[in-house]
């Protein structure tokens, strides 16, 4: 079965009011994540070992491997677009669960300590990549980033609970070259940390 670019679980127009405007989601939900889906459907057809892989397996299986390299950057695109769209909430963005704000605490020392190591991660991300709030395997909260379309499934860090894509096409729109702009604004008025606080358990 091929894959399939998701709905969006909001209108186009709804983080408007949030900095990120309609043109920037219809560009980069309608063209950018689709052109992902599009390409890692092309590969699929072509080579049977990646036939009756789920999403997650193929990230898996391709990753680190330079003769499929392809493969992982638009799988794992589509990854990381699947949860972008779900950390993200026109209603309660930047409101904080009180069992998710206290492991924050725990773990970074307060909710002021992880938005910083957040930005700083996103914002020293060279390039194009990622930021991530991951709960590691040993069960602590920590930060980091990755490159390009890479993302902690692929690198065994931890499970993602909050993604932040800093390709300059999720932000140029609406903050220009401004990138430690777009992730503050994002972690205060657009991250949706009542899903984070679902996917922790």
């Amino acid at each position: 079965m091929a894959f399939e670019l998701p709905a969006l679980p909001y209108a186009h127009a709804a983080l408007a009011a949030h900095g990120m405007c309609q043109e920037t989601l219809e560009l980069h939900h309608g063209k950018h994540h689709q052109a992902y889906v599009t390409a890692l459907n092309g590969f699929v057809e072509k080579n049977a070992d990646l036939q009756g892989k789920s999403l997650e397996e193929i990230v898996a299986f391709t990753y680190n491997k330079a003769d499929l390299a392809p493969v992982f950057n638009n799988a794992g695109q589509h990854w990381n677009h699947n949860l972008f769209w779900q950390c993200m909430s026109p209603t309660d963005g930047g409101k904080l669960p009180g069992r998710l704000e206290a492991k924050l605490a725990e773990d970074f020392g307060g909710v002021a300590q992880f938005k910083d190591a957040f930005k700083t991660a996103g914002t020293t991300q060279f390039g194009s990549g990622w930021a991530w709030l991951i709960l590691t395997p040993g069960g602590k909260l920590a930060v980091t980033k990755t490159p390009n379309g890479s993302n902690p499934v692929a690198t065994g860090e931890g499970k993602p609970l909050l993604g932040l894509d800093v390709w300059e096409h999720s932000y140029y729109l609406d903050f220009r070259n401004r990138r430690p702009d777009y992730i503050q604004n994002w972690l205060d008025n657009l991250a949706n940390y009542a899903h984070a606080a679902h996917l922790l358990g």
